[in-house]
C-alpha cells in the first residue's frame, strides 16, 4: 500500500476540483501581478530621478522666464526644445553671492536623423571650459576633450561609438555612449561644444535646407552650483532678483515635481492594491470556508482513523499554501511582462522618467512578492483550516453524510 502525506493529500484534494483551484490560482496571481508591476515600476522611477538628478550636477538652472514651462518639460521628459537669451546672462549670475561655478547650454532641436534613423534627438552643447556635468564624464570615459567634429549621444540612441550623425548639414563622428540614466533629458540627447554648435549654425546657411539662426552671443541656459552654507532655494531667489528676465529653477524644484506626481500615483496604486488584497482575502477566505463545509465526512473519516487535530489543521493549510506559491508564479510572471510591454506607454503618458532597478533590487522584489502571495494565501486559510482541526469526528462524519 502506498503511502501518502499531507502534501500528496493536499494536492490530489486540490487536482479534484480543477474549476475552483483555477479561480483561486487566479485570485492570488491578480494581487502577486499588481504588487510586483507597481514595486517595481515605482522603484524604476525613484532609481531614474537619483540617477539622473545626480547627473545634471546643477543646483540651479537658469533659463529665461517665459520659457520656464519648456525647460522643466526638457529636464523631465525629455522634449526637444529651443530657446535663447543673451550670453551676459552668465557672467551676472557668476558675480551673485552664493554661485560657485556657472556654465552656458544650449539646447538645440534638430530634425529627425535624415540619414538611417527616425528618432527625435535633443541636441545638448555646452562650454567644456567651465562645465561641471558633461566635462567630468569625458575625463574619466574617453580621457580626452570633445573635439569641435565629435559628439556624444545618450543610451536611447540606436547608434554606437565611431558612427557619424548629420545635423543641418554637418556630420559629427560619435566619440562614445553615455550611460542609461532612464531621463530622456540624458539618454536621447546629443552633446557636443559650444564651439561646434555655433559651426554647424554657420554652416547651416550653405549646407543643409534647414539653416539653423543661431547667433554666437546667444545660449539658452545656465547651470550653477552654489557654494557652501547657500542653499539652492535662496540661491535661485537671488538669481531672479539680481538678473533681469531670467527664471531660476532650482534642482530641488524639479525633484519635488516629480516626487508630488510619484506620491499621488503611489497612493492611487496602494489604494487599488489594498481594495484587490482585501477582495483577495474574503475570496478565498470564503473558499477555503466552503472547502471544509463540503469535506466535513472526509474530515471527519480522517480524525476517525487516527489523524492528528494539526495533521487536519496542516492539510488546509498546505493546500493554501500551494495555491499561494502556484498563483504567486504566475502572478509574478504576468506582472512582469506586462510592465515590459507597456511600460514605454505608461512613461509616454505620464511623462516620468524610468529606469529599471538592477537585478538584485529585481530579485528582492521578485521574492517579496512572492513571500506577500503565501502569506495571502496563509491568512485566508488560518480560520477555516482552524476550524476543520477542532471537528467532532462524529459530528462531522454525521454532517457530511
Amino acid at each position: 500500500m502506498t503511502k501518502i502525506g499531507i502534501p500528496g493529500l493536499a494536492f490530489r484534494n486540490l487536482r479534484r476540483k480543477v474549476v475552483r483551484t483555477v479561480i483561486l490560482l487566479f485570485t492570488v496571481a491578480v494581487v502577486t501581478g499588481t504588487l510586483l508591476g507597481a514595486t517595481a515600476f515605482i522603484t524604476g522611477m525613484q532609481n531614474a530621478l537619483k540617477i539622473g538628478t545626480y547627473r545634471l550636477g546643477a543646483d540651479v538652472l537658469v533659463v529665461p522666464e517665459k520659457n520656464e514651462a519648456q525647460a522643466k518639460s526638457a529636464l523631465l521628459a525629455g522634449e526637444p526644445t529651443s530657446f535663447y537669451m543673451d550670453r551676459g546672462v552668465v557672467e551676472k549670475v557668476k558675480h551673485v553671492e552664493g554661485v560657485k561655478r556657472a556654465s552656458p547650454q544650449l539646447f538645440l532641436k534638430p530634425t529627425s536623423f535624415t540619414c538611417c534613423y527616425n528618432v527625435d534627438a535633443f541636441l545638448v552643447a555646452f562650454d567644456p571650459a567651465s562645465d561641471f556635468t558633461i566635462s567630468p564624464w569625458l575625463e574619466k570615459r574617453l580621457k580626452k576633450p570633445l573635439a569641435d567634429s565629435e559628439v556624444i549621444v545618450g543610451s536611447s540612441l540606436p547608434v554606437v561609438a565611431g558612427d557619424t550623425l548629420p545635423f543641418f548639414g554637418t556630420p559629427f563622428t560619435v566619440a562614445g555612449t553615455m550611460e542609461p540614466t532612464g531621463m530622456k533629458f540624458f539618454d536621447q540627447s546629443v552633446f557636443m561644444t559650444m564651439n561646434s554648435a555655433y559651426l554647424m549654425a554657420e554652416n547651416s546657411k550653405t549646407k543643409s535646407m534647414q539653416s539653423l539662426e543661431l547667433e554666437r552671443d546667444r545660449i539658452s541656459a545656465v547651470l550653477v552650483q552654489v557654494r557652501e552654507g547657500f542653499t539652492p532655494q535662496r540661491i535661485a531667489i537671488r538669481i531672479e532678483h539680481d538678473v533681469e528676465g531670467v527664471k531660476a529653477i532650482a534642482s530641488d524644484e524639479v525633484i519635488s515635481t516629480v516626487r508630488r506626481q510619484l506620491s499621488g500615483l503611489l497612493k492611487g496604486i496602494i489604494g487599488i492594491s489594498a481594495i484587490v488584497w482585501i477582495l483577495a482575502l474574503l475570496m478565498m477566505g470564503f473558499a477555503f470556508y466552503m472547502i471544509v463545509n463540503e469535506r466535513q465526512r472526509e474530515l471527519g473519516l480522517l480524525r476517525a482513523m487516527g489523524a492528528k487535530r494539526r495533521q487536519i489543521f496542516g492539510l488546509i493549510m498546505t493546500e493554501a499554501v500551494f495555491l499561494s506559491f502556484a498563483g504567486g508564479i504566475v502572478g509574478i510572471a504576468v506582472g512582469s511582462g506586462l510592465l515590459y510591454f507597456f511600460k514605454g506607454i505608461i512613461i509616454r503618458e505620464l511623462k516620468l522618467p524610468y529606469l529599471l532597478p538592477s537585478y538584485g533590487v529585481l530579485f528582492e522584489l521578485v521574492v517579496g512578492s512572492l513571500l506577500f502571495a503565501m502569506i495571502t494565501g496563509i491568512l485566508s486559510s488560518l480560520l477555516p483550516a482552524a476550524g476543520a482541526s477542532r471537528m467532532d469526528p462524529y459530528e462531522a462524519v454525521r454532517k457530511g453524510e
